[in-house]
C-alpha cells in the first residue's frame, strides 16, 4: 500500500491506496485553524501541522488495520508559498506560518518589486515580479531582527513536514519560485534575489531533485506509527501532484483548478515558449518541457460573493437554490456581461480595490440574471486566457477539479467554450494531490478517476464576442490581463 498526504491552505487530507490497483483503502482528514484579523493576517500554529499528521495517521490506521504495517511508499505535497523561519538543525519554528495569503507585506512587496524593471525579475523567474516570500522575510526582519541574527532557515508547509519525517531539508520548485528563489530557466535555486535584499545565501532549503525519495526517520516513524526507512518522495506542491494525478487523460492536458483562486495547469513542451506576468514554471515533473501554473485574476472568491449576493446569505442554502437558476436556464439574458475581476485593483483608478463590473444591465435585471452573468463571465475569461494556447495545439482535453467544478453549469459552459476538445471531470477531486505526490513509486495509485462532460449546450458565439469586446474596453489596458502568450521555438 502506499501513503499519500496532501497539505492545504485550510485542511490536511490522506488517504492509503492499494499497490495492486490503486484503489482507495481508507482516507481521513483534519481542518488545520487559521487566524486571521482585519490587518491582512493568515496564520497557522507550525506544531499544529504535525498534530493533525499524528491524528490523520491515527484515523487511516484505525481504518486500514493490520495492512498499516503493509505501508511500502509515502508521499506529501502541500501549497506553496507560505513562509515559517526554524532552526535549521533542529526544525524548531521560530514564527507562526504566514499562509500565501497574509497581505501584511504588500507594502514590501511593492518597494521590493520597484527596486528593478520587470524584465529583471523575469530573467530568471519568467514571471513580472518578486516572489512574495521575498516581501515577507523583510517584513520579518524588519518586525523582529533578532531573528536573523540566528541565521534561521525560511521554509513552507512542505518542507517543514519533510523534516519532521525524514530529518532532511528539501523544496519543491514551484515553493522556491514563490519565495523569490528559483530560477525558472535553469531549474535550480538562485540567490540573486536574497543578495540584493541583503538575506544570506543559505537562507532557503535546497532544492528537491526530481523524484528523489529519502528514508522515513525514527521521528517521522513515531509521528506515523510506521517502520522507519520507508521511502518518503515529496514535497510536491499542491498543483504539481494535482497534474500528475491526471496527466493519462491525455497526451497533453490542461488541468482547470477550479478552487479560490482558479488555475490552469499544463505542460509546454520542449521548443515551445510562452508567457504571462503571472505564470509560475517549474520543470515539468513528467520530465521533459515545463510545467506552467497559471493563475487566474478571478476564483471562487468572486462565485462565493454572488451566491451571497444574489441568491442567500448562507453558503448551503445558496448552493441548494442555485440548481434552481441555472435549470431554467445556464445563460444570462443577451446583452448582459460580468466582469469577474472581484478582487483585483480597479481598472480605472488603481489606487482603490475592486474591479468588477458588470454591463448591460436593464430595468428587467434580476438577480438571477446576474448571478447566471458572473458564472458566464468566469467561464469566459479563462477561455480568453487560455484560447492561445489551445489554439497552438499545446493542449488536447481539459480536466476540471476543484469545488465549481462539481456544478453542472460550470460543466456545460466549459465544454461548449472548449469545443472540440474534450472535456473531462475529476470523481474524487479531494484526492488528486495524496495520489499524485506518489509519481515516484510508480504505481497505478498517482492515477486520478474521471468521466467525461457532455456537451449538453450550444453556445451562441455573440455572448463570448460581446464578452471580450467589453474586457478590451474596460481592462484592455491592464497589463495583467493579457492572454497566456505562446510562441512556436523557444528562443536559445
Amino acid at each position: 500500500m502506499y501513503l499519500g498526504i496532501d497539505i492545504g491552505s485550510t485542511a490536511l487530507k490522506a488517504a492509503v491506496f492499494d499497490a495492486r490497483r490503486g484503489r482507495l483503502v481508507a482516507q481521513a482528514g483534519h481542518r488545520l485553524a487559521l487566524a486571521t484579523d482585519a490587518t491582512g493576517k493568515r496564520e497557522q500554529d507550525p506544531a499544529a501541522l504535525l498534530r493533525a499528521l499524528r491524528a490523520v495517521a491515527a484515523d487511516l490506521r484505525r481504518q486500514a488495520g493490520r495492512r498499516w504495517s503493509k505501508v511500502r511508499g509515502i508521499g506529501f505535497a502541500a501549497q506553496g508559498g507560505s513562509t515559517i523561519l526554524v532552526d535549521r538543525n533542529t526544525g524548531t519554528a521560530q514564527t507562526p506560518m504566514y499562509l500565501w495569503n497574509d497581505t501584511r507585506a504588500l507594502a514590501h512587496f511593492h518597494r521590493t518589486a520597484a527596486q528593478h524593471p520587470a524584465r529583471w525579475w523575469r530573467a530568471f523567474s519568467l514571471r513580472d515580479e518578486p516572489g512574495m516570500g521575498l516581501a515577507r522575510a523583510q517584513w520579518l526582519r524588519e518586525r523582529q531582527p533578532a531573528l536573523f541574527a540566528g541565521n534561521p532557515l525560511c521554509v513552507g508547509a512542505g518542507e517543514f513536514a519533510g523534516f519532521h519525517l525524514t530529518g532532511q531539508w528539501r523544496q519543491d520548485a514551484c515553493h522556491a519560485l514563490q519565495s523569490g528563489v528559483y530560477d525558472a530557466r535553469r531549474n535550480r535555486l538562485t540567490d540573486r534575489s536574497l543578495v540584493e535584499l541583503g538575506l544570506r545565501a543559505d537562507f532557503a532549503a535546497p532544492l528537491r531533485d526530481g523524484h528523489a525519495i529519502a528514508p522515513l526517520n525514527a521521528a517521522g516513524a513515531r509521528l506515523l506509527q510506521l517502520p522507519a526507512g520507508i521511502p518518503v518522495a515529496g514535497p510536491y506542491n499542491d498543483h504539481e501532484a494535482g497534474y500528475l494525478s491526471v496527466r493519462h487523460v491525455s497526451r497533453r492536458p490542461l488541468e482547470c483548478s477550479l478552487g479560490t483562486a482558479w488555475v490552469g495547469n499544463f505542460i509546454l513542451p520542449p521548443g515551445r515558449a510562452g508567457r504571462s506576468p503571472f505564470q509560475l514554471v517549474i520543470a515539468a515533473p513528467t520530465g521533459r518541457g515545463q510545467q506552467v501554473i497559471m493563475p487566474l485574476l478571478t476564483g471562487n472568491v468572486t462565485w462565493d460573493w454572488a451566491l451571497a449576493n444574489f441568491v442567500h446569505a448562507d453558503h448551503r442554502t445558496a448552493l441548494a437554490r442555485m440548481t434552481r437558476v441555472f435549470a431554467e436556464r445556464i445563460m444570462p439574458a443577451p446583452g448582459l456581461v460580468a466582469l469577474p475581476w472581484l478582487n483585483r485593483p480597479n481598472a480605472l483608478r488603481p489606487e482603490l480595490t475592486g474591479s468588477a463590473a458588470f454591463f448591460g444591465m436593464g430595468p428587467a435585471t434580476s438577480g438571477d440574471e446576474l448571478l447566471r452573468a458572473v458564472a458566464a463571465g468566469m467561464v469566459f475569461e479563462f477561455a480568453r486566457v487560455f484560447a492561445p494556447v489551445a489554439e497552438a495545439g499545446a493542449i488536447d482535453s481539459l480536466v476540471l477539479c476543484g469545488g465549481a467544478a462539481r456544478a453542472t453549469h460550470f460543466q456545460a459552459l466549459f465544454a461548449a467554450l472548449f469545443a472540440p476538445l474534450p472535456v473531462t471531470r475529476v470523481i474524487e477531486a479531494d484526492l488528486m494531490g495524496a495520489r499524485g505526490c506518489l509519481q515516484a513509486f510508480d504505481t497505478p495509485a498517482t492515477r486520478a478517476a474521471t468521466q467525461p462532460v457532455p456537451a449538453t449546450m450550444r453556445l451562441d458565439a455573440a455572448a463570448q464576442s460581446l464578452y471580450q469586446e467589453t474586457f478590451d474596453r474596460l481592462y484592455g489596458h491592464v497589463a495583467a490581463g493579457k492572454p497566456y502568450a505562446i510562441t512556436r521555438e523557444k528562443r536559445a
